[in-house]
Order: C-alpha cells, then sequence, then structure tokens
C-alpha cells in the first residue's frame, strides 16, 4: 500500500488535517505554547535579565524558565506564573480572543 502524503508537502498535510477536531485542539495548543515562549524570551532579552535573574525577580527557578522559553513542554504555563514574569519585566498580561 502506498502512502498518500509522498510527494505531498507538509503545509498539504497540515491543511487536511486541519479538518480533524483532536489535530485543531493539538495544533492551536502549540501555537500558544509557542507564542507564550517567543514572548517570554524576547521580553527577557529587552530587559537585559539572564534566564536566572529573571527567574530570582519572578520568585521562580531558572529551569521553569528555561523550560517555558524552550517551548517544548506541552503544559501551558499558569496566569498566575505569566503574572510574576510579566511583573519582573514592568509588564502587563494583556489577553484576547480572537
Amino acid at each position: 500500500m502506498m502512502n498518500k502524503h509522498i510527494g505531498s508537502s507538509i503545509d498539504d498535510h497540515i491543511e487536511e488535517k486541519l479538518n480533524e477536531e483532536e489535530f485543531i485542539t493539538y495544533f492551536d495548543r502549540s501555537q500558544i505554547i509557542s507564542n507564550i515562549s517567543q514572548r517570554i524570551y524576547e521580553m527577557r532579552i529587552k530587559s537585559g535579565l539572564s534566564q536566572k535573574e529573571l527567574a530570582e525577580k519572578a520568585n521562580t527557578t531558572q529551569p521553569v524558565i528555561a523550560r517555558l522559553e524552550s517551548g517544548k513542554d506541552n503544559r501551558v504555563p499558569s496566569l498566575d506564573l505569566l503574572d510574576k514574569i510579566a511583573h519582573a519585566v514592568n509588564k502587563k498580561i494583556n489577553i484576547s480572543f480572537s
């Protein structure tokens, strides 16, 4: 039996999968985690802080900051943790729905 995905692009495969509810949920969650990790990294760099320094200011640990910045953890960080990180760099959380 031939694999129907051989010769197709990843974009084609994703577009096909976007019709499956479970994939949509997983894909959306992955994008949220990726966006959060990117924002935390950018805020830390713009603030001139190391991971350890940000962790200390946010009352958490360096491994937590590293995990969040990696974007590889499937857990979505709590609002409490995000709020601590935001305050550590003099920012506020802004949540929007679209």
